[in-house]
């Protein structure tokens, strides 16, 4: 959990509040759950578990994104993006975000980068070295933040600049070895 500038982009410094996981550990190694067997690296895109407390008064959504900053592009890859979630939402289960995830009424499963309406795993290049998955919740002041299915990751972001109240993060690594 950081109060300060996350990894991954350069958005407004805003008070921290609590996020905890059954499936991911900060500072810990992604399992294979939560790595991607869609991009091919074997694991089974379930998105991770995900609890938090201690949202601000005046919290009126949220939303829920995944992102890598290590990726080998000039803007990281998404594979998580979730707008809308109801002020009322503390909790997200393992695989809300698949396919046939449950996810609260009303909220917006965006396509990642890599096109895909759900949660997808981590599939960094064979030898890359390790990349940062970093989940965030962010606590917004707008029951609706004026995205759509269609919007991409990046304009979710962009959509949050300014109803950001607090936001929580955890950050887990994962890395494929180089091939023999």
């Amino acid at each position: 959990m950081s109060a300060g500038p996350t990894p991954y982009d350069a958005i407004d410094v805003v008070p921290a509040f609590e996020l905890t996981s059954t499936d991911l550990v900060e500072g810990g190694t992604l399992g294979g759950a939560q790595v991607s067997g869609l991009m091919g690296a074997g694991g089974g895109d379930v998105s991770p578990q995900l609890s938090w407390s201690g949202a601000p008064e005046g919290t009126r959504s949220f939303a829920v994104t995944v992102y890598d900053p290590d990726a080998p592009t000039t803007a990281g890859f998404w594979h998580w993006a979730v707008a809308d979630l109801p002020a009322g939402t503390t909790s997200l289960p393992s695989g809300a975000g698949d396919e046939q995830g449950a996810l609260p009424e009303g909220s917006v499963q965006l396509r990642g980068d890599a096109g895909l309406a759900r949660f997808v795993g981590a599939a960094p290049p064979p030898g890359h070295g390790p990349h940062r998955y970093v989940v965030g919740v962010h606590a917004l002041d707008v029951e609706q933040v004026g995205v759509d299915a269609d919007s991409t990751p990046t304009f979710l972001g962009f959509s949050m600049h300014g109803h950001t109240l607090a936001r929580a993060t955890l950050t887990a690594t994962y890395e494929v070895p180089a091939a023999d």
